[in-house]
């Protein structure tokens, strides 16, 4: 209990330190004090509040992260103002999740941010595409710009036997593949990502209606907001309703597979897709999902995205992926590439291998290799994790691009233009 307190005292420190002092250097130094005291406290594992009475409930938990970053862009001072950029960053998160009788619950994450400028933009001049799309009143930033305050998710939901509706900021998550996703609209995360604890909420309502004893029907709506670039997150807080989102997804098992059909408008396209995730032979995984978008706007040409993924654990945990995707809407050809699509993926097709392997219960690996066809390139992504306690970690992470670099104002690659990276993070959780 007394490394709980140090920690939340060494906290209030930095934060106090951050409001007065307004001093890049100071907060530096007092980030890196917060990791180095990751090191060497060691949380136990219950919330640090809870409280529970005739069928009520409330619950409190944290996680607090401290990073150390190092990239290496390619030399290109069109598309980068910075070479190499070595910085520190930190971030606390307070849930809360309760309850009021057998129907009625809420949950509650606010997260507060420290990330320098540099690091925030990774050395960029331009910005390759914008944060998530919700509405920026449950936003904050302060010293100019370098520490964030949000509220990531406030929602309160009804729970039946048979219905679940959920209302408010909230993550969604429709992806039945692994490192591509296209049928995972809103705020997906990137194919090499390791660490998906937490996934952005967006503003949403959402009904799952169970039909039968392996059947279900969701029903999402989410919030669509105005582009502004004078904000953070690139988005106003005025909602467009032409890039509102109205999704039916139906679910059911037939043998040994998971099947579901998608059907809706998202952001200005009609959606019609489906997804399945089973086991051939009681040995190889399969998962596929996908969809056609037809744009609203007569100028705009249909799209096919699907991904097909197959998968193996062995029981020594090596864990083998394998990913194929096609993105229709990408560009067929190198001069086509565009900054500005709101889609992660330039090309039309790509691939991924992925491997992860637990050498001991307290050390695991993960390796992620991404490969554009059109122009050769690829990302290699390394990931280890050590388990400091039962709710502290350490975890490192090397990301090499491979690719021709940009010559001029010109893309030569698509990872190419990615940079190198190396992190450093210490997540402590109460």
């Amino acid at each position: 209990m007394s490394s709980l307190l140090g920690l939340r005292r060494l906290a209030k420190g930095i934060e106090t330190a951050t409001l007065l002092q307004g001093k890049t250097t100071n907060l530096y130094q007092g980030y890196l004090l917060f990791i180095l005291a990751l090191l060497f406290y060691s949380p136990s594992a219950f919330a640090f509040s809870s409280w529970q009475q005739h069928g009520d409930a409330l619950e409190m938990r944290g996680l607090l992260r401290g990073s150390a970053v190092a990239l290496k862009n390619p030399d290109n001072k069109f598309f980068y103002q910075k070479r190499s950029i070595v910085a520190l960053a930190g971030s606390g998160r307070l849930m809360v999740n309760g309850k009021y009788g057998d129907l009625l619950s809420f949950e509650m994450h606010v997260e507060q941010r420290y990330i320098p400028l540099l690091l925030q933009s990774g050395g960029r001049n331009l910005a390759t595409q914008q944060g998530v799309e919700r509405t920026n009143l449950l936003e904050w930033r302060f010293d100019n710009r370098r520490a964030q305050l949000l509220i990531d998710r406030l929602n309160v939901q009804y729970s039946a036997s048979k219905l679940n509706i959920k209302l408010g900021r909230q993550p969604l998550n429709l992806a039945a593949t692994f490192y591509f996703t296209p049928n995972d609209f809103f705020a997906p995360f990137a194919a090499q990502s390791f660490y998906r604890s937490y996934k952005p909420g967006v503003d949403a309502v959402r009904a799952d209606i169970q039909l039968a004893e392996l059947s279900q029907l969701s029903l999402i709506s989410v919030l669509g907001y105005r582009a502004d670039g004078l904000r953070e997150n690139g988005w106003s807080s005025h909602i467009d309703t032409t890039r509102n989102t109205y999704l039916a997804h139906a679910s059911t098992v037939v043998a040994d597979f998971d099947l579901a059909l998608l059907l809706g408008s998202v952001k200005k396209k009609l959606v019609i897709g489906g997804d399945f995730q089973g086991e051939l032979f009681e040995w190889l995984g399969v998962r596929g999902e996908g969809h056609l978008a037809i744009p609203k706007q007569l100028v705009a040409r249909r799209s096919v995205e699907f991904s097909l993924g197959l998968e193996h654990r062995w029981e020594n945990s090596l864990t083998l992926r394998a990913e194929q995707f096609y993105h229709g809407g990408g560009s067929a050809t190198l001069a086509s590439y565009s900054l500005q699509s709101e889609s992660t993926y330039m090309a039309r097709n790509y691939s991924a291998i992925g491997a992860s392997y637990e050498f001991t219960p307290l050390v695991s690996a993960d390796m992620t290799s991404l490969y554009n066809w059109l122009d050769h390139s690829s990302l290699i992504s390394i990931y280890g994790l050590y388990s400091l306690s039962n709710e502290s970690e350490l975890a490192f992470s090397v990301v090499k691009a491979n690719g021709k670099r940009p010559q001029s104002s010109q893309i030569s690659s698509e990872f190419g233009l990615y940079g190198d990276s190396l992190t450093c993070e210490l997540r402590s959780y109460f």
